[in-house]
């Protein structure tokens, strides 16, 4: 764990939070700052901070993260109508918690990023 790390402290219960799923390579939380009616976040139980650090024995955590936003978009209702996966990287990207985790935002149209 990262020393101030707020998702390593919420996955280890020092910080509140009620988690949505959870297995051996992620946990979800809701975001608390949410920019669209649906925004979770899939986070690595093992600590990392930008896709850089990653080892090929990630792999598998990674690809848990994708599978898990599906199901949850799925159980959140958006996944007819369509969502984003987002993963910021770095300051300039909006990355706020130095820990990489994904976006699961749905539940209104979104325009174009480019």
């Amino acid at each position: 764990m990262a020393e101030d790390c707020l998702f390593c402290k919420i996955r280890d219960g020092e910080i509140p939070s009620e988690i949505l799923n959870r297995n051996e390579h992620c946990f979800v939380i809701r975001d608390i700052a949410p920019t669209t009616p649906t925004h979770l976040l899939v986070i690595p139980v093992q600590h990392f901070t930008y896709l850089t650090g990653l080892t090929p024995e990630f792999q598998h955590t990674i690809g848990a993260m994708f599978d898990v936003a599906k199901s949850m978009a799925e159980t959140e209702g958006i996944a007819e109508s369509g969502y984003r996966l987002v993963i910021n990287q770095g300051e300039q990207s909006g990355q706020q918690v130095p820990h990489l985790h994904l976006h699961v935002l749905g539940g209104r149209a979104m325009g174009s990023l480019a």
